[in-house]
């Protein structure tokens, strides 16, 4: 899909306002300025923008709590999803408040500029997930970051323990919930991605090590 056709697609499925739109053509116009200096995103996936990282963030809103308090976007790097998110939550007039967790710190000031020039409610961590302060976090995202049961021990750490943990997956997403299961205890629903049939998105809760 070009990024003309994704971009109208985008904004047809998420219906957002006027000045919503803005923010999002601002975005856009951010990661192509940054990504050929930073790799924000794979400089191949430019073109598809709209519909790869735009589209593919914007379905973990769609099956997140209302309004949670804190929203925690671990390995944040060019925003995906957690700036997304953000821009959505605030379209929304929604009050949560967004933590993203990066440990690269050039990636750090892509996050910290974006979140200045969109005015969201959102603040950026520079430290590795495993070493920054414990977030109690009512939500947690992750994108692309690392297997499920890697996924988990971050979420032991950062989430609430009636918190919810969303996280987008690729094909091998039954394996990785197969290996997950060895060492936690956890329940799961799968959504079938929007932009990929053969990946998914995770919202796991009640996680227990066994």
């Amino acid at each position: 899909m070009g990024e003309g056709l994704g971009r109208t697609a985008f904004f047809a499925r998420e219906n957002v306002s006027r000045e919503t739109e803005r923010r999002f053509d601002h975005l856009a116009a951010l990661v192509r300025k940054w990504t050929p200096k930073i790799n924000l995103i794979a400089k191949s996936t430019l073109d598809e923008l709209w519909t790869r990282h735009f589209l593919d963030s914007a379905q973990v809103y769609a099956v997140s709590p209302d309004n949670p308090p804190l929203w925690v976007d671990i390995g944040s790097g060019g925003g995906f999803p957690g700036l997304i998110v953000a821009l959505l939550a605030k379209d929304r007039g929604e009050s949560t408040r967004f933590v993203m967790i990066e440990s690269d710190r050039r990636k750090c000031v892509f996050l910290q500029t974006a979140i200045r020039e969109l005015d969201l409610n959102a603040e950026v961590i520079n430290d590795r997930i495993e070493n920054a302060p414990e977030m109690a976090a009512d939500v947690l995202s992750a994108r692309a970051l690392a297997p499920l049961k890697t996924l988990l021990f971050y979420a032991e750490r950062h989430l609430k323990p009636e918190g919810v943990a969303l996280f987008l997956k690729g094909a091998s997403f039954r394996q990785e919930v197969a290996e997950a299961l060895e060492t936690w205890a956890f329940q799961s629903d799968e959504y079938t991605s929007i932009t990929d049939s053969a990946a998914a998105l995770l919202r796991v809760r009640e996680i227990k090590r066994v």
